[in-house]
């Protein structure tokens, strides 16, 4: 081990530009869940919405069941990516707190829309709080097709607060396209490069 005092300037300028840049390429996100997640919920949405539409199924929603499978796939890979890092930094820890505070508000509005019974509501509300966590992500990140996508999801819930209800899943579908799906192959590309 070496002794950090013997460093000249130079060196401990260096060592902490190297360690700044290794920080970032630990953290630099893969894309992986954004793309996870994309699908999961892109298909829920089409799957709900072609089975309301034309009347295949009299409870369309049975298809969000998929989420919830989603999930234990999501705890299980970043529980075994955890145990592969050395140490969290503070934005890991930061960025953790962000999705999981969005999936505390989702479910609080999932279930107070559920008890008022008004489902109207639902999406305009879900794509305004989606737009939340990529948004911010995007500014941890230093991403702008993340700021680009929350942005799009704002727009959006303001669309669904106009269009009839029964076109809301499409917009949701749309949202989850340009804010997760194409800003996950984006960062899987530069996942990719970055780490060759």
């Amino acid at each position: 081990m070496q002794d950090n005092s013997s460093f000249s300037p130079q060196e401990s300028i260096r060592l902490i530009e190297s360690m700044i840049k290794e920080a970032r390429n630990k953290y630099s996100e893969n894309g992986h869940l954004y793309l996870f997640w994309g699908w999961v919920i892109l298909l829920c949405s089409l799957g709900n919405f072609i089975l309301a539409y034309f009347q295949l199924y009299d409870k369309p929603y049975i298809v969000w069941w998929l989420t919830a499978a989603a999930g234990i796939y999501q705890a299980v890979y970043v529980t075994k990516h955890k145990m592969n890092r050395a140490a969290r930094s503070y934005t890991d820890i930061l960025y953790g707190y962000i999705w999981l505070t969005v999936g505390i508000l989702l479910l609080l509005a999932i279930t107070m829309i559920a008890f008022k019974g008004n489902w109207d509501f639902l999406y305009p509300q879900l794509l305004a709080l989606y737009g939340m966590p990529v948004f911010l992500s995007g500014i941890i990140l230093k991403f702008n097709p993340l700021k680009a996508g929350a942005i799009a999801c704002w727009m959006l819930a303001i669309t669904a607060s106009i269009i009839h209800v029964e076109y809301h899943l499409l917009l949701l579908v749309l949202a989850i396209i340009i804010a997760w799906l194409i800003p996950g192959y984006m960062l899987q590309a530069k996942y990719k490069k970055e780490n060759k």
